[in-house]
């Protein structure tokens, strides 16, 4: 199956509607396969400007019945509004990006039997470096997957979660996981300019350093703990700062801070 074949529609033109599309593109997706609603018109001339191509309107049936695949993009609270609007147009698969949506709440609002993928993406998603957690309920088959993973990957890297449980955990892991890199980016700039550097080194020193540490991670595929006991020569530089930080007990710190994002991200799923 050509994944590329299938007319994908989106209902929300936001930032991660438009990170995903333009992913799509990039990967060589046709343009005249890309339909979007969206009920003001800015955003909509913003993917024109992207590619003439992208069929564009106001009108969520018009998309849904265009498309054999549906990505539920609007904010939460519209998510079940606009699943009951689109039920009757049947789309092979129906994708949620949205935070704390259940599927439940999507299947209710939808024609029974409906293919339902929840989509977890992160912000970095919208350089094309984003990472998904994609579940999907009991009458999703390989076919809908495949082409729920197409989708997740065409901005990013995507992981298959066995339960919808863990999209809470996943929530805190890589939903909020960019905002602990950029506290720690934050911190080591701050210490630099403290240091007497100018606002400009001290950002490029903390921005190379976060970005060659991953991607030598990355690279190397070893063991995280082992990257950098590599880096901490005994007696040195860097043992002194690990030594200080496993003084303030930061691993229970950040346990704790991680935890309490799954914790609330599984009550926002219960309002």
């Amino acid at each position: 199956m050509k994944t590329n074949s299938k007319t994908i529609g989106f209902i929300g033109a936001g930032n991660m509607a438009q990170a995903i599309i333009r992913g799509l593109l990039d990967a060589g997706h046709p343009a005249k396969q890309i339909a979007v609603a969206n009920p003001s018109n800015d955003k909509l001339e913003i993917l024109r400007a992207v590619n003439a191509d992208i069929y564009t309107t106001s009108s969520n049936i018009d998309v849904a019945e265009k498309s054999d695949v549906v990505v539920l993009a609007t904010k939460p609270q519209h998510i079940a509004k606009v699943a009951a609007e689109i039920a009757g147009t049947r789309p092979q698969l129906v994708m949620s990006v949205a935070a704390g949506i259940t599927m439940a709440t999507i299947e209710a609002a939808l024609a029974a039997g409906t293919a339902v993928v929840r989509n977890m993406p992160n912000q970095p998603a919208m350089v094309g470096l984003g990472m998904s957690g994609l579940v999907a309920n009991s009458v999703t088959d390989d076919t809908a997957k495949l082409i729920a993973s197409y989708i997740g990957e065409a901005s990013g890297e995507v992981v298959w979660l066995e339960k919808e449980s863990l999209i809470d955990a996943i929530t805190a892991i890589s939903g909020s996981g960019p905002a602990y890199f950029y506290l720690l980016m934050e911190m080591l700039e701050a210490s630099a300019v403290e240091f007497g550097f100018s606002p400009a080194v001290a950002r490029k020193l903390a921005l190379q350093t976060g970005l060659g540490a991953t991607a030598l991670a990355r690279e190397d595929g070893g063991e995280l703990a082992e990257l950098r006991r590599r880096v901490t020569s005994p007696g040195g530089t860097t043992e002194a700062a690990i030594q200080s930080l496993e003084a303030h007990d930061i691993r229970t710190t950040f346990q704790g801070a991680v935890t309490a994002a799954r914790n609330r991200a599984t009550e926002l799923g219960k309002k």
